[in-house]
């Protein structure tokens, strides 16, 4: 019995030391996952918003910027796009743009990359789709941040 209360406090101040970067934490349900069906867990819109982000940085991880974004951006493109009940992308349309045709072409090609997607709760369909609009932020380099999930932009 000593032993497992032991190992119980032992446990308790290892896992009491774990930290996360302040921007993981930023605006992140860390409980949103996927049934076994790749349903999406996410209880609010703005969860699963998040949850898609986070997916189309990782499948698209080498485009992806990881540090703090720079003071002055290359260019910011947004995107509106469908997701149908079964996670599969819909449309995709840019509505914001500075007519920079590589970075349209990069946002809309990581988010075409990365379908499907898991798919939306019930209770977040309308018409039988999720709409989501999503901005790429690109660095000089190319590589981008997804506002939704994207670090604090460096001071100039």
């Amino acid at each position: 019995m000593k032993t497992r209360i032991a190992i119980f406090l032992a446990a308790s101040l290892l896992g009491g030391c774990a930290t996360k970067h302040p921007a993981e934490s930023v605006g992140r349900n860390d409980s949103v996952g996927t049934t076994p069906d790749a349903t999406s867990t996410a209880a609010t819109l703005e969860s699963y918003k998040q949850e898609l982000a986070k997916r189309i940085s990782e499948v698209n991880s080498t485009r992806v910027y990881t540090d703090r974004p720079q003071a002055l951006l290359r260019s910011i493109i947004v995107v509106k796009y469908s997701i149908d009940a079964g996670g599969n992308l819909m449309r995709s349309e840019i509505v914001r743009t500075n007519r920079d045709r590589a970075t349209e072409a990069t946002a809309l090609s990581t988010l075409r990359n990365t379908a499907p997607f898991p798919k939306p709760a019930r209770h977040l369909l309308h018409q039988g789709r999720v709409e989501i609009s999503e901005s790429w932020l690109f660095n000089n380099d190319g590589r981008f941040q997804l506002r939704t999930i994207a670090l604090p932009q460096m001071n100039e």
